[in-house]
């Protein structure tokens, strides 16, 4: 059965917040529900900034990487693909701007909602919400831009190993 993850997807992927081929890193997992991609992610002691709540430095990380494979996602769904077919996609950030609104509590699953409000050409633009429990704790405005297609040439891409 193909994996609902994005991430799963991501062949290779040492990135901190969400490859899973990073040993030290975060794993976040996303997926679909509906037209909003969801990441339920648990925070451990070590990524608090201050006691029991989580470093805003984490947090964007974790918005970053969930929506970067939102991006990617959307696009093989735009394309009626599934995430494991070819052509392969991966796109970095382009801008993060994060809104903290209240603090992060560590000690409950920090859930982020993003939606993808405009596309264009290699560009996605998308919107993410951080919830703790019913309490929203920031927003960002995010833009992907892809850096890779597994079709074009590769000799000098800087994206890939």
């Amino acid at each position: 059965m193909l994996s609902p993850y994005f991430q799963d997807h991501m062949h290779g992927n040492v990135c901190f917040g969400c490859g899973m081929k990073n040993d030290d890193g975060l794993h976040i997992k996303s997926y679909w529900e509906g037209e909003e991609a969801i990441c339920i992610w648990n925070a451990e002691e070590k990524y608090h900034g201050w006691a029991n709540l989580l470093s805003g430095g984490i947090l964007s990380t974790i918005i970053d990487c969930h929506c970067m494979g939102t991006a990617m996602a959307d696009a093989y769904r735009e394309e009626g693909r599934a995430l494991d077919s070819a052509p392969h996609y991966r796109y970095a950030t382009g801008t993060l701007n994060v809104k903290f609104l209240k603090p992060t509590p560590i000690n409950i699953p920090i859930k982020l909602i993003a939606t993808v409000t405009e596309r264009k050409g290699k560009k996605v633009v998308m919107k993410c919400e951080s919830w703790s429990g019913d309490v929203k704790t920031a927003e960002a405005d995010v833009v992907a831009i892809r850096v890779f297609s597994s079709e074009d040439k590769q000799d000098k891409n800087p994206f890939i190993d």
